[in-house]
């Protein structure tokens, strides 16, 4: 049998095999208040034969959302409307991780009271958009703004945010959360040279470009334990104007801290566009030593792939994203080798049920 389809362990969680349900932005809750619903639950739970689920990128508070209808963990009417999302993957036999973020300049006032985004410094991304919804719901996507650099109140208030959200995730259900430190968000902004041009403890150096991130594992360390915390990097991700010369450093830098820190795992999220950069085997043998608890990868994995990189080492879990949406029964369709549906790109954010819960399993076809 295919490594991908055994069973193993995350610390204490027992994984029903090692196919993760990636995080993908849905943009279907409840308004007002960005609640998680009843369709959400349905959704996640016909794909819960993964052994694990990373929910889509969850909000810490009122100022870190930068796109429509994206959930939050932190009020309690989205810890209540979580609580039947996390039991759905629990009864099918899934774990569940809440993946936290922040977005920081990846936003707009429209999300921000009309304020600007915070930011580590006030240099807007070029070439960045937003998806923005109006009032019936018609999404746009919009370009970002100028950013002002956070304080050091703002960044005090934002490492709280997350261990806040953290606890609230947990009364939530779920069985841990995924610190989201990539794809050009706040705490990818902080690791970069190109998106941080702070002077102060929190730029320059890679031991300060670090910093945020680790004050933000620790705080959520502190509040849920390490067994419960994962965190998700892209050292090879460019878009949302991220290309930084020093991020692959930087990132073997910040898994040495990691791994001391014996946290759950640490998910790559790979570029997958078709002229993608190869992630070189080099780097794939360092991390490996760095870093020894569990390794999950994603992006654009085929089960060759998968069983490649699990045979090698180099990951213990693989995740599979857009394969998910259009395939709720995509282990299955792996074990068997039945052909995968295709997805419907125009329904992938906002919406109905169409393109998000009424895709049909292999025998339905």
């Amino acid at each position: 049998m295919s490594k991908l389809f055994q069973k193993t362990n995350l610390k204490d969680l027992d994984l029903q095999n090692r196919v993760v349900m990636a995080p993908m932005t849905r943009a279907r809750t409840s308004q007002p208040g960005n609640v998680p619903n009843e369709m959400m639950a349905t959704y996640y739970k016909q794909r819960a034969t993964a052994g694990l689920i990373i929910s889509e990128a969850t909000q810490i508070s009122d100022d870190s959302q930068g796109y429509s209808f994206t959930p939050g963990a932190y009020t309690d009417e989205q810890v209540k409307g979580w609580q039947p999302v996390t039991k759905a993957a629990h009864d099918q036999g899934a774990a569940m991780f809440c993946q936290l973020w922040h977005v920081g300049r990846v936003s707009h006032p429209t999300f921000q009271k009309g304020e600007r985004p915070i930011a580590p410094s006030a240099l807007a991304p070029v070439e960045t958009k937003v998806w923005i919804s109006d009032d019936n719901g018609n999404g746009n996507m919009v370009n970002c703004i100028q950013p002002r650099e956070m304080t050091q109140a703002d960044i005090d208030r934002v490492v709280k945010d997350f261990a806040y959200s953290a606890k609230r995730a947990v009364e939530a259900g779920f069985d841990g959360v995924e610190i989201h430190g990539g794809n050009g968000y706040l705490i990818d902004q902080f690791l970069r040279t190109n998106s941080n041009k702070r002077t102060d403890n929190y730029g320059g150096t890679r031991e300060n470009r670090i910093r945020f991130l680790l004050e933000v594992v620790d705080a959520v360390i502190e509040t849920i334990g390490a067994d419960k915390v994962g965190v998700r990097l892209a050292p090879f991700i460019t878009f949302k104007d991220m290309d930084c010369p020093d991020i692959v450093p930087t990132i073997l830098e910040a898994s040495k801290e990691l791994q001391a820190r014996d946290i759950a795992y640490m998910h790559l999220s790979e570029a997958d566009w078709d002229d993608a950069p190869v992630i070189p085997e080099s780097f794939r043998i360092e991390l490996r030593e760095i870093f020894t608890n569990t390794i999950i990868v994603a992006g654009s994995y085929t089960q060759e792939r998968a069983d490649e990189v699990l045979n090698k080492g180099y990951a213990d879990l693989v995740a599979f994203g857009r394969p998910f949406v259009s395939n709720p029964d995509l282990v299955s369709r792996l074990v068997n080798d039945y052909e995968l549906a295709d997805l419907d790109g125009a329904t992938l954010f906002g919406g109905n049920e169409h393109g998000y819960i009424d895709y049909p399993t292999f025998k339905e076809v």
